[in-house]
């Protein structure tokens, strides 16, 4: 019983994770990137909000990390995670950690000069949320493969 405790806790933090990092994707880029440009409050706020926005996410790695290598052993040594299981958590975990190279990579080029950003700095948003989009899918199409025991 405390097994099943501690899957269901792992799976609402790994779930509320990632709903954090792409839900704030989402609201950055339609939102606040261009209320920020529209009204020209300068560079100060953009970077403060950027700064802030990037902590909340290093956490939610963190616990992405955490709570996605238990819920893999977890699955993983059940009879029911069949080969279309597999392939489809293999699919999930290249996006996840694409994205969060990704990230990384972005939170590095945000300590340089803005003049000495690459072109991989406008898009490395806009990847890391269509990745981000992708793992919720396949995340959504695991627990359905999983849940019906259709994963075979």
């Amino acid at each position: 019983m405390l097994a099943l405790g501690i899957t269901v806790l792992m799976r609402a933090l790994h779930v509320i994770a990632a709903a954090v990092w792409v839900g704030g994707s989402v609201i950055y880029l339609a939102v606040i990137g261009p209320a920020l440009r529209s009204t020209q409050t300068g560079s100060t706020a953009g970077a403060q909000m950027a700064a802030t926005f990037r902590r909340l996410v290093h956490v939610c790695i963190g616990v992405l990390l955490l709570s996605g290598v238990y819920l893999t052993f977890d699955r993983l040594s059940s009879e029911l995670a069949g080969t279309v299981y597999v392939a489809l958590l293999v699919a999930k975990i290249a996006a996840a950690l694409a994205m969060i190279l990704l990230a990384v990579f972005q939170a590095q080029e945000a300590r340089r000069l803005a003049n000495h950003r690459g072109r991989l700095w406008t898009l490395a948003p806009r990847w890391i949320l269509v990745l981000g989009l992708v793992t919720v899918v396949l995340g959504a199409a695991l627990a359905v493969f999983f849940d019906a025991g259709i994963s075979h």
